[in-house]
């Protein structure tokens, strides 16, 4: 079985993501590439080290060839681009995987809610889609993708943030209104376009947190871990930016429940991620100089799992590449999962070093 690909937003990190790891992938052919930008040159025009993999034009959305028939098509696009347009590919019988908020909450009262904390318009132009819908981040194990047709790819701290928490969470190990994740960011976490603030002069050398008034992936966090809890969480969340490429590390903190040590910490961790293939549990002895480098390139999450039995804390850092694990390899990961294919297919890899 070859599965035809169609990726939406094709020129921007989250799109050449994508093409970077579908190449590799020996199940899917890359059928189509759709963009609002550089249409009509080849890819190679906008990254050259694609050359000699994929020569493929940028086609406009309304071009005949982006209208044929394609098994899976992703929406590497922002908030309200994806409702509009999956309707209209599920018709033709495709499976969807969208990068924004449009499809990671699974009913309406539960979308509108995210939409009005990020002050956004909380109509949304698919609702039908939604309970035909799933979270995209199968680790958690909330998720039944054998009867998906669309699926919400999860946020970029938001993957590192849940795979941080989730075990914790789910075997009540802290107070679930007391959690504060404090996480880091490289520039490519803001995307290609340019902007003022990440001119080289303004972010080299520089560090600053930005959204306190509210990031837009909380809410799709304290939600899938009150869904993991089975009561409601609070997380207190700093965004910041780090003069780094590429990478996200956040290190989290819970108030520990009375009598919880550092070993049965790191056991239920452990324990949780025993099957998986993605995440890696490393208690406080981690080598030296463990970071968001050993994971660059690779779908995998590095957790390091301590617990300062002195002061009560819980205390997990969470390494994840960003474009990676936080948007183009889950993306990856949810298809393979969709389609019953071998959940590491195409991502059976580990991080590129140095």
């Amino acid at each position: 079985m070859t599965l035809r690909a169609k990726i939406v937003g094709a020129g921007g990190y989250g799109g050449v993501g994508l093409i970077e790891c579908l190449l590799r992938h020996p199940d899917v052919e890359i059928s189509c590439l759709v963009a609002k930008d550089d249409v009509n040159k080849p890819i190679t025009d906008v990254y050259p080290h694609l050359h000699g993999f994929l020569d493929q034009q940028i086609l406009p959305a309304d071009a005949p060839e982006a209208q044929q028939d394609f098994d899976v098509v992703f929406f590497s696009t922002p908030d309200k681009v994806g409702m509009q347009l999956a309707a209209a590919e599920r018709a033709k019988g495709a499976k969807v995987i969208d990068f924004s908020g449009d499809f990671r909450f699974r009913d309406l009262p539960e979308y509108e809610e995210y939409a009005r904390r990020i002050s956004l318009d909380p109509a949304h132009a698919a609702p039908e889609l939604l309970p035909e819908s799933v979270y995209g981040l199968p680790e958690l194990g909330l998720s039944n993708f054998s009867d998906a047709n669309v699926v919400g790819n999860p946020g970029c701290f938001a993957v590192s943030v849940l795979l941080g928490l989730a075990p914790a969470v789910k075997a009540g190990l802290a107070d679930p209104l007391q959690y504060i994740a404090d996480c880091k960011t490289g520039v490519s976490g803001a995307g290609k376009k340019p902007n003022a603030l990440f001119h080289f002069p303004a972010r080299h050398d520089h560090m600053n947190a930005y959204r306190l008034t509210g990031h837009q992936h909380v809410c799709e966090v304290e939600q899938n871990l009150g869904k993991l809890g089975g009561d409601e969480v609070r997380l207190t969340f700093t965004a910041q930016v780090v003069p780094a490429t590429r990478g996200i590390l956040s290190t989290l903190y819970g108030r520990l429940e009375e009598g919880v040590t550092a070993e049965r910490v790191v056991k239920t961790y452990t324990d949780f991620y025993a099957d998986s293939a993605f995440v890696k549990v490393f208690d406080r002895t981690a080598a030296t100089g463990l970071g968001t480098a050993h994971v660059r390139g690779s779908n995998q999450c590095f957790l390091i799992v301590d617990a300062d039995e002195r002061t009560g804390t819980l205390r997990v850092v969470s390494h994840i590449d960003n474009l990676m694990k936080g948007q183009a390899g889950s993306a990856v990961q949810n298809m393979n999962l969709l389609f019953g294919l071998p959940e590491t297919t195409g991502l059976d890899q580990p991080g590129r070093y140095p």
